[in-house]
């Protein structure tokens, strides 16, 4: 049984989704373009709509370790944050992945400091992805609800047990309003269940130890590979999930969507709300005749790459989009491709690396028909070009000049507004 279809920016799908999976406890810290998320809960909770606690806490350095505290008590909690907000926070989100605890954070993905932008890249939670975090990446407002549920499911799963970290893309996303379906409160209350919390609990008139803090090199090194192991669990425990979910809910989702790659000769890999307009490229390349597809990972940690490696056989090409920079190495995406195809023996002789969307910057049409051509050229010539950063200093200097013009017209307008005689 399904509500009807509501108008939802990404920031209220990923209240809903806290809303129906009953989370308990809610720290908070407000930061653009997040903020949205922690004020529809806590007008929710302050109506009397849904139960549970919001708190406001001094830093994101606080909310992180009172969300990871707050797990080990054995409630169900929700957190949210962007950005710096994720940066501030990093000490703790590696402490509190190494607690084991199971929870869910939503980050609103947003450009770092300096300069400073409110616009989005992958930069901040990417930033992330060594913290023991799982990771999963949302292309649409009806996948951060939806994936935001899936993720509580996989979190507190007895085989993995780790905090997680579900990605939308600020503004685009969080800002933009799409028609979401909303499903039944007692639906979704089946489907994640109550958390068991296991031999995870506190006692104010009890209080026993669940860790130690400091631990020597071989048994660090072991507690390391074993919550590596609970990683890995994660691909198998996440594909099980989106079947369960498909199954109730009618919406299939995977750890990677797959569009139009199966019989393409070259394939466009990216994450996040962009990939939209990826597919839209890729559909006019089909009806121009060009065999090319999209493949886009939801999953990003654990890596899915065996399936990578299993749907990217034999293609002549990729072409890899980061919206991300590691300075002084290039994209990160198209580092951790690379070392999933290399060495395969039917892995595609071309892989190309482009950078764009930095700060929020468009990713045209046209600009995906150029990377199409480009990838068909190298793997027709055998010749694979430098990677590029698609906004050069010819791209600003024509911006700077289309400026210039604009700022001039501006004048012409304002004179002959305040002379209406002047006919010069």
């Amino acid at each position: 049984m399904m509500l009807a279809r509501r108008l939802l920016t990404g920031n209220g799908a990923a209240a809903w989704a806290a809303r129906l999976a009953q989370v308990d406890y809610i720290p908070a810290f407000p930061i653009t373009p997040q903020t949205e998320i922690i004020e529809t809960l806590s007008r929710w909770i302050d109506n009397g709509e849904i139960p549970g606690k919001l708190v406001t806490l001094e830093s994101e350095h606080s909310m992180i370790t009172a969300a990871g505290a707050a797990a080990a008590t054995g409630v169900r909690v929700f957190t949210a944050t962007s950005s710096q907000g994720l940066l501030y926070g990093m000490e703790m989100l590696y402490t509190v992945a190494g607690w084991r605890v199971p929870f869910v954070l939503i980050n609103v993905s947003r450009a770092l400091a300096s300069p400073v932008t409110l616009e989005p890249d992958h930069n901040d939670v990417l930033a992330a992805r060594d913290s023991g975090f799982l990771q999963i990446h949302c292309a649409t407002c009806q996948e951060v609800l939806d994936i935001t549920l899936m993720a509580y499911r996989l979190s507190e799963d007895a085989r993995v047990r780790l905090p997680a970290i579900v990605n939308e893309d600020g503004f685009y996303l969080s800002f933009t309003r799409e028609p979401v379906y909303i499903p039944d409160a007692d639906e979704v209350k089946d489907f994640i269940g109550e958390f068991d919390s296991e031999n995870m609990q506190f006692r104010a008139s009890a209080p026993t130890s669940q860790a130690v803090a400091v631990l020597g090199g071989s048994p660090y090194s072991y507690f390391r590979y074993e919550s590596h192991l609970a990683a890995e669990n994660a691909r198998i425990v996440f594909d099980e999930i989106c079947d369960e979910f498909e199954q109730r809910f009618g919406r299939k989702y995977g750890a990677l969507e797959s569009y139009h790659v199966d019989d393409a000769d070259y394939v466009i890999f990216m994450v996040g709300c962009f990939a939209t307009k990826a597919k839209a490229a890729v559909d006019s390349l089909r009806k121009a005749g060009w065999k090319i597809g999209l493949l886009r990972p939801r999953l990003l940690r654990p890596f899915p790459g065996e399936k990578i490696s299993q749907l990217l056989a034999g293609k002549k090409g990729v072409a890899v989009i980061d919206q991300n920079l590691s300075m002084g190495k290039g994209g990160i995406l198209h580092c951790e491709l690379a070392s999933v195809l290399y060495g395969n023996k039917d892995a595609p002789p071309v892989l190309m690396s482009f950078i764009g969307g930095l700060g929020g910057r468009d990713i045209s049409q046209e600009e995906f028909f150029e990377i199409a051509k480009q990838l068909k050229q190298a793997s027709e010539t055998n010749e694979i070009p430098a990677p590029r950063l698609l906004y050069t200093v010819d791209e600003l200097r024509q911006i700077h000049k289309l400026q210039a013009i604009a700022h001039v017209e501006r004048a012409i307008l304002n004179r002959d507004h305040q002379n209406p005689d002047s006919h010069e």
